[in-house]
């Protein structure tokens, strides 16, 4: 197991060239878990008045949603000196609980203790607390909150901050009814300034967001308190406190006032100069005098410490024009490797991985705060802010302001997570990549994990174990995209893990290079016409998520689809290019270049030319096609939707403009699309007849009236069940029976991922260079007349083997999948035909005024019902005549060759019975 381990740090060296083990995430990854272990608090927002509407007459947004949606830009600043953000959960009553990187030990430890730090311990909390004050400013926030319990400690001693973001995600702290930051910590600007609170009168406007230098004074104060080995003010009254504060300004030297007023002015004397020198720059009354973290990371005091750190190296995002690679950490001797059996693989993994692996195996925020009573139950008349009896008299108390904040980090234990994945061999945390891997020994649990994969997608989704395994497997084949993108599409054929599921469509859709350089090019600021219908469209779409609901959802979306409007003034925007790019929002919600980059690429395939100012021509074409393929897989429903008029036209166009995203919540979708993306241009065809197949006894039982009904608010459909059907659709559907003339031009063909078994019909006709033998243009009329789709020449000597030696395609049961039936007189027949044809002459089987004649020969048809069934003739009219006929007596997967016979006599393959003796 070892040396597997060891071939897998080769491995990704040489053959992904990419990362090694010391820096196991990608770009949207978090970093490894190690030491750490995973912390919870909780807090509440402000609640909204009920009865009160924005401008845009909307209900105004909660305030949870607004810090819900500010948060996540915390979960992607990783620094060594900053604990990692990793999820944030919004409860009821507008409670919301974050979780985040924790660790038991503190500052706080040092002022239990009552001893005072050594000069040079000082100095190291000093800088590496810096080092992350500099980090967060850099990203444009402030701790504000900075206190001896939020400056933790790992295991080797070093900084972690916590608590950092929530300044940030509260805005300044005017979306909850607490003020951000402890009275012993906050710098004197800070409480001149007093608390403030929106809904409050008093105030006219808010006053100015903290600056970095509020948290060098807040560090100045822990500095001061680990020297001194107390804590300051605590013994006096709050107002007494903020009053001591205030009254520093006058005093020259505010080190020695607090020194004396603490009783510990011999302790602070006896420091070394730079110390005090430390202390005094930190705990500079003026803010215009005091130093940024910045600014004081660099000053001399720290010229003997900062030599000791390397400086943070941000690893290189997935997408972008820099090489990522790194250094590959090995022990000296080898056989190091072997001393580890021990060793716990799952702190390995990233954290947010872990976190959701915890939430699989059954992990519940709520219920772990409840049990260390940070959450209270109490009886729901409790709750009630005041009710009112008949009389008028009013009962009831406000809100318990001590319980807005809980500052208690609540260690979410992972051991039931680790009991469940405790038959995990070590093998597969390292999986190999090629070959090799079918030697490997098999875990205890590789018969169960076999089994899971036969299971529904939702259940293999909330199997702790499968996702484990199916989590790790795409880690290592994203880190070596694009070189190992052939295995991507290989497993993404399985299924797609949630957690990684943003970077996975990208890898599909063939994301490369520096996306966000391209991305800041674009200009997204400068006011265009389209701007209206955006605003107007945004807060319509996709609502009901609380992510996209939020007001950073609602400027990133604007952000995204502007650029996308800008970046092609070719196209036009077209409503339903917002629910299009939801999906890709939501799943890189903190990436907006991918998310720009993805949409970008997935309409050029999907939608080619939908978004052009005059699309009409268009998408008659694409619902023509869409008709044929009813009438294709589906006759018997095809005749009924035709009958009463219920064509595609009106219930289609919202399907195939957004790609079903305006029919399906985004839980749908994405399995939806996890499927679409394996597929080429022509697969939405197969999910729109499947959907109508789901729907097909309600369909054949109604009206028109009741499938209008019906279709303005569509039924529950079962997702998976339309993949699968879908599938199998797209697997019985000839490649060129999709042919559009206003697809997307020729490109590099390649398999679109359903199998080797299927690969004939997975590959793009649009992407097959063209032929003699390739299909026509038709125009829209013409197409529109012909009830059944046509197949190309080659399509159809493909189909058959023609040029082959070997049998024909065959199902399972042995029966070729495909007939060819011509329609030519017997003479014509007989001077050259396909091999293995039926002969059903046209003249035999319609009488002169094109009504079907019941003839022995028409009855062969019903032997060969369910194969594709291709109708061949020297007259295209009499050819779609007959499709017509058979798709009128509902025979299934009828079509036309195109250009009919006269398009196989050059190739030479038509051929002529021999005379009888």
């Amino acid at each position: 197991m070892l040396i597997c381990r060891y071939h897998h740090i080769l491995f990704i060296h040489c053959n992904e060239g990419s990362l090694s083990r010391s820096q196991c995430f990608v770009s949207g990854r978090m970093r490894p878990l190690r030491d750490a272990q995973l912390g919870a608090f909780t807090f509440f927002a402000s609640a909204l008045p009920h009865d009160v509407c924005g401008s845009n007459g909307l209900p105004l947004t909660p305030n949870s949603i607004k810090i819900l949606g500010r948060f996540q830009i915390l979960k992607t600043i990783t620094h060594p000196r900053l604990c990692q953000y990793v999820d944030i959960s919004r409860g009821k009553h507008e409670r919301l609980i974050v979780v985040a990187e924790h660790f038991e030990s503190s500052l706080r430890d040092f002022q239990k203790q009552g001893k005072t730090a050594s000069p040079e311990k000082v100095l190291q909390i000093a800088f590496e607390v810096l080092e992350g004050l500099e980090f967060m400013n850099k990203h444009g926030m402030v701790h504000r909150a900075l206190s001896a319990h939020n400056v933790l400690m790992d295991c080797k001693g070093n900084v972690k901050l916590a608590k950092f973001g929530l300044y940030h995600m509260t805005d300044h702290g005017a979306d909850v009814d607490f003020p951000i930051g402890y009275p012993s910590y906050l710098a004197p600007e800070v409480i001149a300034q007093g608390s403030f609170h929106p809904s409050d009168p008093s105030h006219d406007e808010a006053p100015l967001p903290s600056g970095p230098k509020t948290d060098v004074w807040s560090l100045g104060v822990l500095l001061f308190e680990l020297c001194a080995g107390r804590r300051l003010l605590q013994n006096i009254d709050i107002s007494e406190r903020l009053k001591f504060i205030l009254t520093l300004g006058c005093m020259d030297d505010i080190v020695t006032v607090l020194a004396e007023e603490h009783g510990c002015l011999d302790t602070i004397k006896e420091l070394p100069e730079n110390v005090l020198e430390l202390l005094r720059k930190c705990l500079t009354f003026l803010p215009s005098k005091r130093p940024t973290p910045a600014e004081l990371l660099r000053d001399p005091v720290f010229s003997e410490v900062s030599c000791l750190y390397t400086p943070f190296q941000k690893p290189v995002s997935l997408f972008s024009s820099s090489l990522r690679c790194a250094h590959l950490e090995l022990p000296e001797d080898i056989s190091d490797l072997c001393k580890d059996d021990d060793e716990d693989y799952l702190s390995e993994r990233a954290i947010d991985e872990v976190y959701h692996l915890w939430c699989l195996a059954g992990g519940d925020l709520e219920k772990e705060l409840t049990i260390k009573e940070i959450i209270q139950s109490k009886p729901p008349i409790c709750t009630l802010p005041n009710f009112v009896l008949e009389d008028g008299e009013s009962f009831g108390q406000g809100r318990d302001r001590s319980f807005l904040l809980d500052d208690t980090t609540v260690t979410l234990s992972l051991c039931q997570l680790r009991n469940r994945l405790k038959d995990v061999a070590g093998e597969a945390y390292y999986p190999l990549l090629e070959d090799e891997q079918s030697s490997l020994p098999q875990s205890n649990s590789s018969n169960e994990l076999s089994a899971t994969v036969t299971l529904p997608l939702i259940i293999r989704e909330r199997d702790t174990e499968y996702q484990l395994i199916r989590i790790i497997l795409f880690d290592r084949l994203l880190k070596a995209y694009p070189y190992k993108k052939n295995l991507v599409w290989k497993e993404a054929r399985v299924d797609i893990p949630p957690l990684v599921r943003g970077l996975a469509w990208a890898a599909l859709l063939g994301i490369e290079g520096d996306i966000q350089a391209k991305y800041e090019t674009i200009d997204k600021d400068t006011p265009i016409p389209t701007d209206r219908q955006i605003e107007v469209d945004i807060p319509r779409c996709h609502q009901y998520d609380e992510l996209l609901s939020s007001p950073q959802g609602h400027i990133k979306f604007r952000r995204v689809l502007k650029a996308w409007v800008v970046s092609h003034p070719d196209l036009v925007y077209w409503q339903g290019l917002d629910s299009l790019c939801a999906p890709f929002l939501y799943l890189n919600f903190n990436n907006e270049a991918l998310a720009y980059a993805c949409m970008s690429a997935f309409i050029p395939k999907y939608l080619y030319n939908f978004f052009l100012k005059d699309n009409s021509h268009v998408i008659q074409e694409y619902l023509t096609v869409f008709s044929q393929m009813i009438s294709f897989h589906d006759p018997e429903l095809s005749n009924h939707l035709n009958e009463i008029g219920f064509i595609p036209d009106l219930y289609a166009i919202p399907w195939f403009l957004t790609m079903f995203t305006h029919v399906f919540p985004l839980h749908k979708i994405f399995h939806l699309w996890d499927t679409l993306l394996l597929g080429n241009s022509s697969f939405p065809f197969c999910i729109g007849v499947a959907i109508l197949q789901q729907l097909r006894d309600r369909l054949l039982a109604n009206g028109f009236n009741e499938c209008i009904l019906l279709f303005s608010d569509l039924p529950e459909i079962d997702i998976e069940r339309c993949v699968r059907e879908s599938i199998n659709l797209f697997c019985w559907t000839p490649k060129s029976a999709t042919y559009r003339q206003h697809a997307q031009p020729p490109k590099v063909a390649g398999d679109n991922g359903f199998g080797k078994t299927t690969t004939y019909y997975s590959s793009d006709y649009q992407d097959m260079p063209k032929t003699d033998l390739s299909r026509e243009p038709l125009a829209l009329c013409d197409l529109k007349a012909e009830v059944s789709p046509r197949i190309s020449a080659e399509d159809l000597i493909d189909l058959c083997e023609l040029s082959l030696t070997g049998p024909t395609k065959r199902t399972k049961a042995g029966k070729p999948k495909i007939v060819a039936v011509d329609i030519r007189s017997q003479e014509d027949f007989s001077r050259g035909h396909i091999s293995g044809s039926i002969n059903i002459p046209f003249s035999a089987a319609f009488s002169p005024d094109g009504e079907l004649v019941q003839c022995p020969a028409t009855g062969i048809l019903q032997n060969y019902r369910g194969r594709v069934i291709v109708v061949i003739s020297h007259a295209m009219k009499s050819a779609a005549m007959f499709a017509a006929h058979m798709v009128k007596v509902n025979f299934p997967r009828v079509c036309i060759l195109d250009g009919g016979i006269n398009k196989l006599k050059p190739t030479g393959i038509l051929t002529v019975p021999s005379p009888q003796i």
